[in-house]
């Protein structure tokens, strides 16, 4: 019994020496590294809840831009009706939008609206109590925080824990990045991108040669995991697809085949692509994309190069490769002649090729689809820039196999993001990634000079003379400096750091959908939508720009004929049609819409004259989209058969003034561009505001109608459209300059009144 009081103690000893051991093992390193990550995602979730300033002001959350209500109103249908009830047992035609049709809810990638739907039951099963649109506003937050740690396990495995941290931090401050994970924008990107470094953290483990083969099974089944996740989940997922193919097929060119690429590739895209052809939406026609046939010929490659070894003869080997190689050709032919290869959708191939958008002003009309300037992405990325360049030396001079797919994911991204502003999104990580490598590459010699005890002589000209550890820690300043420029002063945004202006700024919404940071929430947006919600009801037809279908509908509960779905191009061309024509052939549109009001939304801007204060048009709403609805209308197919449809661009309704670049101020109406129906709208709500706030309206039209009291100049008035609501009527000119920057935005409904007979 003694004896063995005596082990008992020594195991008990033991293992607190051992407890004391871990212990202190942590509280270095370890400790330092998960103070820094904890501090970096800390920043991260920080950032991206700026905009709730505004949000408190206003009593509730809003989404950002869009395209997030549309997400938002299919997970309300989710949580309201089960997971799956979009798309079984029957399919949900939202009949409130894109009237009369509507909109098949059922095409829509499943993935974000039912992530955030199933969590969201959690949260109430918990008892928290939070509206569905504030759990929604709050989910890109969070997944883009999460997405900042996933990144760093990635640069961890590709560079150590600085790269991991780095990478991290890049991330957290990512201009791009921030803009579509900060509150509200909930929208597909949210967790395309976090899926996106997930998918490649786990494929590059499972590819790791030292793993066993339990962990490679494992990894793989994960990245196949993460891939039917973003098939499901949003539509770049052509990318990572074709990024591994492309990364494989360079390491068969480099003869660095080996039986865990074929295991993990198999596994990979066969349970992923599986999964994916299996759940909504998504069909057996995406096995036969042209983006997505690569991975069957890659993977007859990958066989081809796993049987060559067991063939002896030369004449084998060369009959078994003719075999493949012409039933791979022969079941292309085959397929291409039957119609099953579906080509690269429009919006796909466009990102290729940008020049094919130049023919479509339907995708040119976006600003997030045009092509990204040498200046604009130094504007998001300031000097890292430099890091990024430099950080391709230190990949190609150590051409592991996480390098190599490191530097085919900056090339890629890097083209991309040139190609369309919106896919700098894409380039973020790799930007992150990279920098992250240069960064630590630039750095490490002179970390490697501080932690040595001696110095390093150098010859002179007038002798010998010492470099110190003070050179190595003036480089390391140096360095700190360089970032500190990017992230705290930002020399190319004028001093204030793109990180902040691109984090603190209000919700779309709550900046009555101005350039700008207002002093408090612009109410004007968010009162036409209470006013809509509580005068009219969910069968009202409502015309406006498709930009803001998606707020008539889901927030201001009536029916819209468009949205930022864009799923009709007719529809959205008839409705710049409806703006352009004159009032005449306006209301014939309408009426085969079935519509009760139309909507135009227009902003001043505040000026000074001899005679008082003045208002011109500001160009932030429609008076600065109707050159596009000109451009789309006049491309339309059918526009024969309607008569006075005889357009083709803003041409037809006046000139430029001085260059073809366009702005209000550089417009010069011409007689029929005073008669179309957008022109009537939008002037003779500036007329109206002109009357109740007793201000100059020097921009006048030529046509017969009321005369401006304080000038004596004459605005048109519309014959068929009477005004219902015009929200901005009561914001006074000192109310403008103190809260909204000068800015007064005037959303204006009108009721239309159709000739009788």
């Amino acid at each position: 019994m003694k004896l063995g009081n005596v082990f008992t103690k020594e195991r008990a000893v033991n293992a607190l020496k051992s407890v004391g051991k871990l212990r202190l093992k942590i509280s270095h390193d370890s400790m330092i590294t998960f103070s820094a990550l904890l501090l970096i995602l800390f920043i991260a979730f920080t950032v991206r809840i700026f905009p709730m300033r505004w949000e408190i002001q206003t009593g509730t959350m809003h989404l950002s831009e869009f395209d997030p209500y549309h997400q938002y109103s299919l997970a309300k249908y989710m949580v309201e009706h089960g997971l799956i009830s979009p798309y079984w047992p029957t399919q949900w035609i939202n009949k409130q939008r894109w009237y009369p049709d509507g909109i098949n809810m059922a095409i829509t990638y499943p993935t974000l609206a039912m992530t955030a739907a199933f969590f969201y039951d959690i949260v109430s099963f918990l008892g928290v109590n939070i509206d569905l649109m504030s759990f929604c506003a709050l989910f890109p937050v969070i997944m883009g925080t999460l997405a900042c740690l996933i990144i760093y396990f990635l640069g961890k495995d590709i560079g150590g824990r600085s790269v991991g941290l780095f990478a991290s931090l890049f991330l957290a401050l990512s201009a791009p990045y921030i803009q579509r994970t900060s509150l509200g924008f909930f929208d597909d990107e949210t967790i395309g991108v976090l899926t996106l470094i997930l998918f490649s953290l786990l494929f590059l483990r499972a590819i790791e040669e030292d793993r066993p083969v339990g962990s490679t099974i494992k990894y793989s089944i994960g990245s196949a995991a993460a891939l039917a996740y973003f098939i499901l989940g949003w539509g770049a997922a052509y990318y990572p697809i074709d990024l591994v193919v492309l990364f494989v097929f360079v390491l068969l060119l480099l003869r660095r085949y080996r039986r865990r690429i074929l295991l993990s590739y198999s596994i990979t895209f066969g349970l992923g692509l599986l999964i994916a052809i299996n759940a909504p939406y998504i069909t057996t026609g995406y096995l036969t994309a042209a983006a997505v046939l690569p991975v069957a010929g890659l993977f007859a490659l990958l066989c081809l190069f796993e049987i060559l070894p067991y063939l002896v003869s030369l004449r084998a080997k060369a009959t078994f490769m003719a075999l493949l190689l012409g039933g791979l050709a022969g079941s292309f032919v085959l397929l291409w002649r039957i119609g099953r290869i579906e080509s690269v959708a429009g919006k796909f191939l466009s990102v290729i090729d940008p020049l094919v958008r130049a023919v479509s002003p339907l995708i040119e009309s976006v600003a997030e689809h045009r092509i990204s300037s040498w200046g604009s992405m130094y504007y998001d990325f300031g000097i890292m820039i430099v890091f990024f360049a430099v950080s391709f030396y230190f990949v190609l001079r150590d051409p592991t196999d996480k390098n190599l797919f490191l530097l085919l994911f900056g090339l890629t991204a890097l083209y991309f993001g040139c190609s369309m502003v919106r896919l700098l999104l894409i380039l973020a990580p790799a930007f992150s990634l990279l920098a992250a490598v240069g960064t630590i590459g630039v750095l490490k010699p002179f970390i490697t000079l501080l932690k040595e005890p001696s110095k390093i002589a150098s010859k002179k000209k007038f002798g010998l003379e010492h470099v110190g550890k003070e050179f190595s820690g003036t480089a390391v300043f140096m360095v700190f400096l360089i970032l500190m420029t990017n992230f705290a002063i930002s020399p190319q945004s004028g001093g204030i750091p793109k990180v902040l202006t691109q984090s603190y700024a209000p919700i779309t919404i709550t900046a009555g959908s101005l350039p700008i940071s207002p002093q408090e929430p612009v109410r004007e947006w968010m009162d036409m939508l209470v006013w809509t919600k509580s005068n009219l009801n969910s069968g009202t037809v409502v015309c406006a720009w498709w930009d803001y279908g998606n707020w008539l509908a889901i927030l201001g509960n009536v029916t819209s004929l468009a949205d930022n779905a864009t799923i009709n191009n007719t529809s959205i061309e008839n409705i710049g049609f409806t703006f352009m024509a004159n009032e005449t052939e306006s209301v014939k549109m309408l009426k085969l819409y079935d519509a009760k009001y139309i909507l135009v939304f227009t902003t001043l801007g505040l000026s000074s004259s001899t005679s008082g204060t003045a208002v011109t048009e500001a160009g932030y709403g429609d008076e600065g989209k109707w050159t596009w609805m000109a451009k789309i209308s006049g491309q339309s197919t059918h526009k024969s058969d309607w008569s006075g449809w005889d357009w083709t661009d803003e041409s037809t309704f006046g000139k430029y003034a001085n260059t073809t670049t366009y702005w209000p101020g550089n417009w010069a109406w011409n007689e029929r561009g005073y008669n179309t129906t957008i022109y009537r709208l939008m002037t003779w709500a500036r007329t109206l505001y002109c009357n109740a706030q007793g201000v100059i309206d020097p921009d006048a039209g030529n046509a017969t109608g009321a005369v401006n009291p304080t000038t004596g100049a004459v605005n048109p008035v519309p014959q068929y459209f009477v005004p219902a609501y015009i929200a901005g009527l009561t914001l006074t000119p000192s109310d403008a300059s103190s809260k909204y920057g000068g800015l007064i935005p005037l959303v204006c409904l009108y009721e239309i009144k159709y000739p009788t007979g």
